[in-house]
């Protein structure tokens, strides 16, 4: 019997799932578009040019134009920076908050974890899309108040997830062991079973930047979100809906971008999720 250490059986169990490696593949290619953007964007994003306006694809414009003369090309390379930005920054500031709320619902018991408890059973109560919107119109759209209305109305799930797995660590010997020691709480709760509860946090964020993005796509597309002449893949749809007879790639192209961008996440996401269970570890070992 072979054995194998964690990192290595979760790059082993990684490698052999194709699908996860191809969700991989998507986002990394994403981030060297989002990342490169001034240098592999053939125009400029607000670029206009009157004399191409709703040009179909070609060579020039592989993607064809708007109803501005701009180039899809360019704009959705752009538009692939603004969606991950709100995506990572929105997920951020969700998981923080959920990390710190779960493990103080999990670490504590009594009144802390029954008040924390019950706010986030209100907080799911509420239909989240609806809250965006409802705070989106009050507080006005701009790309930094959707970041974090996103990350503020989108928390409920990372701090249950947090608040289990602390109720399952807390019991351990090395937590016993620390409060044996003298550690105060504030060292148990981050420097020691916060650090052992961060591999499920990791997968629900990676899953969660792809939620952001249909998300920030959909406020966009209702025209609250990201608002022109920035690119968005969201707005630029809603110049779709509105030329949809005689522009069918201002759809087309968007709308598989946010797919294939949301497929990807929750491939890479799943993938990881599989391969650093445990128990397909202790099954990989005995082999």
């Amino acid at each position: 019997m072979s054995i194998y250490s964690p990192k290595k059986l979760f790059w082993q169990r990684f490698r052999k799932n194709k699908l996860a490696v191809a969700g991989g593949m998507i986002v990394l290619c994403l981030f060297i578009a989002a990342f490169l953007a001034p240098l592999v964007s053939p125009y400029s994003p607000d670029e206009i040019d009157r004399k191409e306006i709703l040009e179909p694809p070609s060579f020039k414009h592989p993607l064809g134009t708007d109803d501005l003369g701009r180039d899809l090309l360019s704009r959705m390379i752009w538009g692939a920076r603004i969606s991950l930005a709100v995506g990572f920054v929105a997920v951020g500031i969700a998981s923080l908050i959920g990390m710190i709320l779960g493990a103080l619902s999990g670490y504590y018991s009594g009144w802390t974890e029954r008040v924390i408890m019950r706010f986030i059973d209100i907080m799911l109560s509420i239909p989240t899309f609806f809250l965006i919107l409802a705070v989106i119109a009050f507080v006005g759209p701009s790309i930094w108040n959707i970041m974090i209305v996103i990350g503020i109305t989108s928390w409920m799930g990372v701090a249950r997830l947090v608040r289990a797995e602390f109720l399952s660590l807390k019991e351990r010997e090395f937590v016993l062991a620390a409060k044996a020691l003298g550690a105060t709480d504030y060292r148990i709760i981050f420097r020691h079973i916060m650090v052992n509860s961060m591999a499920p946090v990791l997968v629900s964020a990676i899953l969660g930047i792809a939620g952001a993005v249909l998300v920030e796509s959909a406020l966009s597309f209702l025209g609250i979100g990201i608002q022109p002449p920035d690119p968005s893949w969201g707005n630029i749809l809603t110049l779709g809906k509105d030329n949809i007879e005689i522009a069918w790639w201002l759809s087309v192209f968007p709308g598989l971008a946010i797919l294939i961008t949301v497929l990807g996440y929750n491939l890479l996401g799943e993938g990881i999720r599989d391969s650093i269970d445990p128990r397909l570890w202790e099954a990989d070992s005995r082999q």
